[in-house]
């Protein structure tokens, strides 16, 4: 799963690969924003750990579950 967080006053994103579903992502990020926790902990598929701060965060995205297409389509 392809997710791109936004970080407010910074011309770049935070993009990575996540092993989680569209769903787990969207309720964990909203449950660290909902309770307004300092830092947001997420992983990348890789097993990299990630602390954004949850006042910094302008957007979210997460991409759609769907497998990738490999090869040539004819």
């Amino acid at each position: 799963m392809e997710v791109r967080i936004g970080i407010k006053e910074n011309g770049r994103d935070l993009s990575f690969e996540s092993s989680l579903s569209a769903n787990e992502l969207s309720q964990q990020i909203s449950d660290a924003i909902s309770k307004s926790a300092p830092l947001l902990e997420l992983a990348d598929d890789k097993g990299k750990t990630m602390l954004i701060p949850t006042a910094s965060i302008a957007y979210v995205e997460i991409g759609a579950d769907q497998n990738r297409r490999v090869g040539f389509i004819a």
